[in-house]
């Protein structure tokens, strides 16, 4: 918890706004004290600005930390992926896209993320299934069984690796092989983490149903 805090100052931000919240509230009950303008702007402080700060903060802080590799990898069925995303040996996609600077702790988030205008609601939306699931169906499975019944729900698609992969720079036009699938590429119909290209990203698991 002290590590989180120190690694987001809005946790802090948060639990600061609670407690002097929770103190005001506190003061009032007991000193009951006569309803004068201080007073008032000292509950409104108490019952009002600081819990919205508090929630305010609390979930842009909360919304952060789901981003992170250590969150995505907190359920037991989501270890083995986000083991091989910490492994400085591993090859797979996963593992690379982990070493990159512009993605970090959070190449989990960023490519699996529904990029667009909604694109933050949706993936979270797509969270709580993710916690729906765990619960009523992976929560006490075995991590092997799971690895084998772990799918991923529609096809990666080729856009999410567009967003950084533009297909117009000189190094990615520079492999052949990128050249002449060039269309097919951007059109969606042979994919990125197909078996002929890059393959899946997490390959020790089950293989994904590509195009």
């Amino acid at each position: 918890m002290a590590s989180w805090i120190i690694s987001n100052p809005l946790i802090a931000v948060a639990l600061l706004c609670a407690g002097v919240s929770a103190l005001l509230v506190i003061w009032y009950l007991v000193r009951r004290p006569a309803l004068t303008h201080a007073t008032k702007l000292a509950l409104l402080a108490g019952i009002g600005v600081l819990p919205l700060a508090t929630a305010t903060t609390g979930n842009v802080a909360g919304y952060e930390a789901t981003k992170s590799r250590r969150f995505c990898g907190s359920c037991h069925v989501m270890t083995p992926y986000g083991a091989d995303s910490d492994d400085p040996k591993s090859t797979t996609l996963a593992a690379r896209h982990g070493r990159n600077a512009l993605f970090g702790d959070e190449n989990c988030y960023a490519c699996h993320a529904d990029y667009g205008m909604f694109g933050t609601v949706t993936t979270k939306l797509g969270g709580l299934r993710h916690v729906y699931e765990y619960v009523f169906h992976y929560h006490d499975m075995p991590l092997e069984e799971a690895k084998q019944k772990i799918h991923i729900r529609k096809p990666f698609q080729n856009s999410t690796c567009m967003h950084c992969h533009s297909t117009e720079g000189p190094s990615w036009n520079g492999v052949k092989e990128h050249t002449s699938l060039l269309d097919r590429v951007r059109g969606g119909s042979v994919s990125c983490a197909s078996a002929g290209c890059h393959g899946p990203a997490h390959p020790f698991s089950k293989p994904m149903e590509m195009k």
